[in-house]
């Protein structure tokens, strides 16, 4: 079958799949007030996610990443990461998540598939660690970092999110961090949600002037690897590790486009700042009904635009990054 291809010529290999919106972390920039239940129906099931994946799979994705929410607040995580996993043609398995299990659970996701993964953590300090997050787990965070670069992944990132007079301060350190540490340390532009325009007002910082810094201090630009995602990749002599930017602003942020997101009740969003969602839910419940999803998948993605809005301030139907996998 041919790749899935949109109407500018862009081509999908990169799932997104949210499997739970719940999170236990209160986030300034994403849940300031805790995790509210807005949904009704459950989750996927294990059996949907592996339905859902193998349509993808074969359309020729390759590469999903398991996002929430908190995907490590479903019991049966390591279930849900080996069923993705063992679906024909999925090359590579990866985990988003805040850290707070990691430790715990890494070595039985390491055996069911997960060869890589994301942990969010927007400083390094404790104090403000906890001020940011509602947790004081930063030492139980960076547990979970060391257990899986010990175990061996193919790839441990930490995701910093930029906050203008809050972290912006900590850059070096974290640059520092990857001077003997094998891992990649992604500072993230933050993005406007329909909640959040006096925060972003307020801590927005672009990312262009945290660039320049970079270059001034010697890090330099590389080339970009089949199946990476939006972040410029830079390297510096002398450091084990290496440094990402991810600027959702910037004017070609979209050209190379290569991903899409379900939401963990089976919701199609061809943007994470898209105005609305499709379910595939309904053709789900069975094996036989996945030719037609397929060909549902493949009519929809003719309705993907060339961009988001977000230097027009448009932020879609976003309230929050949990409800998506963002």
């Amino acid at each position: 079958m041919p790749a899935l291809a949109d109407n500018f010529g862009r081509t999908f290999h990169y799932l997104r799949l949210s499997v739970e919106d719940a999170c236990n972390f209160r986030c300034v920039y994403c849940l300031p007030n805790g995790y509210e239940k807005r949904e009704t129906e459950p989750p996927l099931s294990v059996d949907e996610i592996r339905r859902l994946v193998t349509v993808f799979a074969g359309m020729g994705f390759w590469k999903v990443r398991l996002t929430g929410g908190e995907p490590t607040l479903r019991r049966d995580i390591v279930d849900v990461a080996r069923a993705v996993a063992a679906a024909p043609g999925v090359r590579r398995v990866s985990l988003s998540t805040n850290g707070y299990r990691l430790a715990e659970l890494a070595p039985d996701l390491l055996g069911a598939g997960v060869r890589s993964v994301n942990v969010s953590v927007d400083s390094l300090d404790p104090a403000r660690f906890q001020e940011l997050t509602g947790h004081d787990k930063l030492p139980t965070v960076l547990a979970g970092i060391d257990r899986c670069l010990a175990l061996g992944f193919d790839a441990v990132k930490v995701n910093v999110v930029l906050l203008r007079d809050v972290n912006d301060g900590e850059l070096e350190r974290f640059l520092e961090w990857t001077r003997e540490t094998p891992l990649s340390v992604r500072f993230i532009e933050l993005m406007q949600t329909k909640t959040d325009g006096d925060f972003f007002t307020r801590r927005h910082l672009k990312a262009s002037g945290l660039v320049e810094r970079m270059v001034e201090a010697g890090w330099a630009e590389t080339a970009r690897e089949p199946g990476d995602g939006p972040a410029r990749r830079f390297s510096k002599p002398g450091h084990r590790g290496e440094a990402g930017v991810i600027a959702p602003y910037a004017a070609d942020f979209c050209s190379s486009c290569n991903r899409l997101r379900v939401t963990s009740r089976g919701r199609l969003r061809l943007c994470l700042f898209a105005e609305s969602e499709t379910t595939l839910r309904p053709w789900l419940a069975s094996d036989d009904r996945l030719p037609e999803l397929e060909a549902k998948i493949r009519e929809w993605i003719g309705r993907k635009d060339v961009s988001h809005y977000l230097p027009e301030g448009r932020v879609g139907d976003v309230r929050n990054f949990a409800m998506m996998g963002g």
